[in-house]
Order: structure tokens, then C-alpha cells, then sequence
């Protein structure tokens, strides 16, 4: 494992720990509105709705990580 991949993944337990913090803080029931996907407020507990939205923002980032190339996932060349 390089410097690189050890500081990206340390971030990213970072910032997770940082979402459980909150998550458990924050029990309360909370109302999400998103008018442009949902016609009435979506009625969840705080917690589900941080974590819904770091999974959104980690599936995201992973897409634009990895792209979608055509050259990718091939084998090497030499």
C-alpha cells in the first residue's frame, strides 16, 4: 500500500467517524425536502438521512474516481 492510498482511506474513516458522531447526536426525527425528486417531505430520523447522503457523496466520488473510460480495467501495456 502506497502514502497515497493509506491517506485516502485515513480521510475517509476521518470523515466517516465524523457522520457517526453527528448521527448519534442528532436522534431526533428530521423532515428532508427535496422538491426536484420528492412532492412531500420524506420523515426520517436524522441519523438515516446523514447517512444517506455520505453514501450518495461516496458513490458519487467513486464514480468520478474511477471514470468510465473505455481504456480502463484492461490489462497493461508494456
Amino acid at each position: 500500500m502506497n502514502a497515497k492510498t493509506f491517506f485516502r482511506t485515513l480521510g475517509f474513516l476521518l470523515i466517516l467517524l465524523l457522520v457517526i458522531l453527528i448521527s448519534r447526536e442528532n436522534t431526533q426525527p428530521a423532515e428532508f425536502r427535496f422538491s426536484m425528486l420528492f412532492d412531500k417531505p420524506v420523515h426520517a430520523s436524522a441519523t438515516f438521512i446523514y447517512f444517506a447522503m455520505f453514501a450518495v457523496g461516496v458513490v458519487g466520488g467513486t464514480l468520478l474516481h474511477n471514470g468510465g473510460g473505455g481504456a480502463g480495467g484492461g490489462a497493461k501495456k508494456k
